[in-house]
């Protein structure tokens, strides 16, 4: 039970872990991944865990801000991000998941713990990062303690999740604008759970087919009427809702969307649940959209580029925030093609290109080959004269809606020109959903005719609003917008690879492994 508090402030331990796996991705995730962030604060200790997320749009952020506000005695462990990426590496992930026991562990007796996740991590050694870690802290911390945690809306649920936790608490915007007002809804539960001694009944539901992140954009059908009935349906009395339209790039078997219901009584849950499984379900041949060959948007753009307002192309495929490295070269090589003038692309991570370019100096002209080390079939790094126009140390403030006023750090970074072609160069990863991330080498994206962003939905957040047309481009990458594409061996027998399309068979497509 937990204990009765009186007067004493409560004793709540927070920590977070996040990674989005992209199992088919290139690059694994190793400990000093988690050190640098991708775009995110580094690995923070104990106090750096609250002064370094402070202002940042994360949901720990927004926990420890409620948190505070209600006189909490906060225990902080550890918190990390990586950029997505291919799996955790084994040791990374026994590193940091056995800082956050141990300090919880240590930190006895708590009144309740918090944890800021994202819920798509696999492991070198494990399918289900997250339920690993949730069972690990129930373990050592025991029954009577209530544990929350935030999750992305690109989370992956896991049945093994949901029963550790007492609640998981998803995002409900994509761009994920809303990651800190999910942590103060993660502080509101808990708190409501430690002052009634009690726990809520818990529904979960997974869907049967697979969304590609490019239509699970909130701010469209169908998700926005999906979201819509989810607050009305909050607000007649249930607990918690949530719906998670999942990562679909992480073959094991619970890769898919889900549905997760908590209300006082279990069949308040399960009713809940079952109507707003049902609301997707009824939607699913609306998760569907445009999507155009690099050569055919450029052209589009150019001719259609006269408003005084940037045209902007997602390199979607190529999104870092999706796993891939960052580094094709289809949509540059379709803006030489064509031929186009005051074009910007960014960010294109290659530090070897970063480097040469800091060597060279500002104003001077460079022959490299330029990104395309991935590996991914149809591409190839682009050699060329490469004149540098501007060189950073790649530490600036970011400031748009996505990222929040935090502090970026992308290492020795370079704006290169080729003709009318200005490509941003960093030496890490982290997406392009910031317009910071352009004006910190020189470039004013206002001021550009085309801008391309490698990013599938969150650069929407802050180009939006500059941008005369966006255009979804289906250059080389590690994400395909179609998941059916993918050569996937262990999903869930007949889950469908994409809505309305063909179910994934274990005879077909492989046996699945052991976890």
């Amino acid at each position: 039970m937990i204990r009765n508090h009186g007067r004493k402030p409560l004793r709540i331990g927070v920590g977070g872990f996040l990674h989005e796996t992209n199992t088919f991705a290139p690059s694994t995730a190793s400990f000093r991944a988690f050190e640098e962030g991708g775009g995110w604060p580094g690995l923070c200790r104990g106090d750096e865990l609250i002064t370094q997320t402070r202002g940042v749009n994360v949901g720990i952020a927004g926990f420890v801000e409620d948190a505070e506000a209600r006189g909490w005695i906060l225990v902080p462990t550890l918190w990390c991000a990586a950029s997505p990426s291919g799996l955790v590496e084994r040791d990374a992930f026994e590193t940091i998941a056995g800082e956050i026991v141990d300090g919880l562990t240590r930190a006895a007796p708590l009144d309740g713990i918090y944890l800021d996740l994202h819920g798509a991590m696999v492991t070198e050694h494990l399918h289900d990062g997250e339920g690993e870690l949730l069972h690990r802290v129930r373990r050592a911390v025991g029954p009577g303690i209530p544990i929350v945690a935030s999750l992305d809306l690109h989370a992956n649920v896991t049945p093994r999740m949901v029963e550790e936790a007492d609640m998981l608490i998803a995002f409900r915007t994509y761009p994920h604008v809303d990651m800190a007002e999910t942590g103060r809804r993660a502080a509101s539960a808990l708190a409501e759970m430690i002052e009634s001694g009690g726990r809520p009944a818990k529904a979960f539901r997974q869907i049967p087919f697979l969304i590609p992140i490019v239509w699970q954009r909130t701010e469209a059908e169908p998700c926005r009427e999906i979201y819509a009935e989810l607050a009305r349906m909050e607000a007649s009395g249930v607990s918690s809702l949530s719906f998670a339209p999942g990562f679909p790039a992480a073959d094991f078997p619970d890769c898919r969307p889900s549905v997760l219901t908590y209300a006082v009584q279990q069949e308040e849950a399960e009713a809940a649940a079952d109507e707003l499984a049902g609301l997707v379900a009824a939607r699913e041949s609306l998760f569907n959209g445009k999507l155009l060959e690099p050569d055919t948007a450029v052209h589009i753009a150019r001719e259609r580029g006269t408003s005084g307002r940037p045209i902007i192309l997602a390199d979607a495929q190529d999104n870092p925030g999706a796993g891939s490295n960052s580094d094709t070269t289809g949509m540059l090589r379709a803006l030489l093609r064509v031929g186009v003038d005051r074009a910007a692309i960014g960010l294109f991570v290659d530090p070897d290109a970063a480097k040469a370019a800091h060597r060279s100096g500002i104003g001077s002209t460079l022959r490299i080959a330029l990104g395309g080390r991935s590996g991914i079939p149809d591409d190839a790094p682009l050699e060329a004269d490469y004149f540098v126009e501007q060189l950073s140390d790649g530490r600036f403030r970011t400031c748009g809606p996505y990222y929040g006023h935090g502090l970026m750090d992308l290492g020795p970074c370079a704006c290169l020109r080729l003709g009318g072609i200005r490509i941003v160069v960093s030496s890490r990863k982290a997406q392009m959903a910031d317009q910071a991330m352009f004006r910190f080498i020189g470039i004013e994206p206002r001021d550009q005719a085309i801008l391309v962003v490698k990013s599938s939905v969150h650069f929407r957040a802050d180009f939006e609003p500059i941008a005369s047309e966006i255009l979804i481009c289906t250059a080389p990458g590690s994400m395909p917008m179609d998941p059916s594409l993918l050569p996937w061996t262990s999903l869930a027998e007949g889950v469908r690879l994409r809505p309305n399309g063909p179910s994934f068979s274990r005879s077909e497509h492989g046996k699945i492994e052991g976890s």
